[in-house]
């Protein structure tokens, strides 16, 4: 009699389970049924209509919308089946180590906003203090940034904290010790455990002056993340960083439409940027006028570096990226640029001027590729260049192009993009997680 009763119930488990896999696959797998076939017109109709036959040679459909927004809709509960999973998970695994980041420079809200894809309240980018958190894996993180978060003034509620520090000029480097002696002295009262800091490095990779705060020569600091080529990073407990997006200049976090990948756009190219005397970017701008293709790209320059941006010229710096196949990135007073990244969230390919800038910048003891040694390794479907006088060549490839293969093109562009920020993420964590938790070695 128990025999019986258990094969009943291993029957219903199983049965229940056949059913579960069966809805599954009905709403999230199954492929829409083919429409019926309709007779042919001729296409007459206002503009509007003109993306459907771009597209390629397919007939015109007068109910493509409905099936577009019902693809939509599927997807998005999809995504949403997939978000409560994975949620689900995360809150399942038991909590190992609480992480507090202090974002004491802009590049900390590229960190949190766009790698992390966390949020921030109050939304306010004015307000003097905001704060998010987030749960990943073992590892449960708090962001704290604004001006109000002053050494001191403050509650610590982690053991182990990440400090995101601007190290580019003197009067920024003399912050950013400040909190540095500031966590220090936290660690020697056994407040914090450990730290780790991401820092937003000199354009000409002058950064002897974090050196002694490291804790392979005598001092605290766990972990380093550092943006540029510096010639130090090694892969074990100092890693490059990406230098992101303007955050400071309150560049958002972008999400792709259907416009974005599928419309044609009106211009080859854009640059929209200061011109230094003496500069690349002076040869830059002389080849597109010489040869009338100025005409053809979206070209705004300027004589004078603006650190903020009115409403209407942030507004039509991102028109620009939107409106352009090709986004062109000159060197500055470093190789790697806001411009770079800003670009990827519209999908407007760079074309990088791929040479190293004057300084101390250059090959590390992990990587012989610089400059741009971790956009390369991690495979960036860039155009680099080593002389603008290419860049004609260029031109005349990409009117060759059809709309298809620029949309192919925009597609692993995003696509890249969104990888690099989820592996930049995943790398994050892992090592926190790997320096912070006790091994579990003997």
């Amino acid at each position: 009699m128990r025999a019986a009763r258990r094969r009943l119930c291993s029957a219903l488990i199983v049965a229940y389970g056949l059913f579960s896999l069966y809805a599954a696959y009905t709403v999230f797998l199954r492929p829409r049924r083919p429409a019926a076939p309709r007779p042919h017109r001729e296409r007459r109709g206002p503009r509007g209509f003109t993306d459907h036959v771009a597209l390629g040679n397919e007939e015109w459909n007068p109910w493509d919308a409905d099936e577009k927004n019902e693809l939509a809709a599927s997807q998005q509960r999809y995504e949403a089946h997939l978000k409560m999973i994975k949620y689900a998970r995360s809150h399942l695994e038991p909590t190992s180590l609480r992480v507090q980041i202090w974002g004491k420079a802009a590049i900390g809200l590229y960190l949190w906003e766009h790698i992390f894809g966390g949020h921030l309240e109050p939304a306010d980018v004015t307000a003097q203090w905001r704060e998010g958190s987030q749960k990943a894996g073992k590892t449960h993180f708090s962001f704290l940034t604004g001006p109000s978060v002053v050494p001191g003034y403050f509650s610590v509620e982690a053991e182990h904290v990440v400090l995101v520090l601007n190290g580019r000029e003197p009067a920024k480097i003399s912050y950013a010790t400040q909190w540095l002696h500031y966590a220090q002295t936290l660690m020697e009262t056994r407040k914090i455990q450990h730290v780790a800091v991401v820092l937003l490095g000199n354009e000409q990779c002058n950064n002897a002056w974090i050196q002694p705060y490291l804790k392979r020569n005598g001092g605290f600091v766990n972990l380093l993340f550092v943006t540029y080529d510096c010639a130090f990073v090694n892969e074990e407990d100092i890693f490059q960083w990406p230098l992101g997006v303007a955050t400071y200049r309150s560049f958002p976090v972008v999400e792709p439409s259907w416009s974005m990948l599928h419309d044609p756009r009106s211009h080859l190219c854009n640059f929209l940027g200061t011109v230094y005397k003496n500069s690349s970017r002076e040869t830059l701008i002389k080849i597109l006028k010489q040869d009338g293709l100025d005409k053809l790209c979206w070209i705004g320059a300027r004589e004078q570096w603006q650190p903020q941006e009115t409403n209407e010229s942030f507004k039509n710096y991102q028109d620009a990226l939107m409106q352009s196949d090709l986004t062109l990135c000159p060197v500055g007073i470093n190789t790697e640029c806001y411009r770079i990244y800003e670009a990827c969230s519209y999908g407007s390919l760079p074309v990088i001027e791929d040479v190293m800038t004057p300084g101390d910048c250059g090959n590390s003891s992990m990587y012989h590729s610089a400059p741009l040694q971790l956009l390369k390794t991690t495979g960036a479907p860039f155009i680099f260049i080593k002389d603008w006088k290419e860049l004609p060549a260029i031109l005349e490839e990409e009117k060759k192009m059809s709309l298809q293969e620029k949309i192919q093109r925009r597609k692993k562009l995003l696509e890249w993009y969104r990888n690099f920020k989820a592996w930049m993420r995943q790398k994050f964590i892992s090592t926190l997680e790997n320096s912070f938790l006790p091994s579990d070695k003997g």
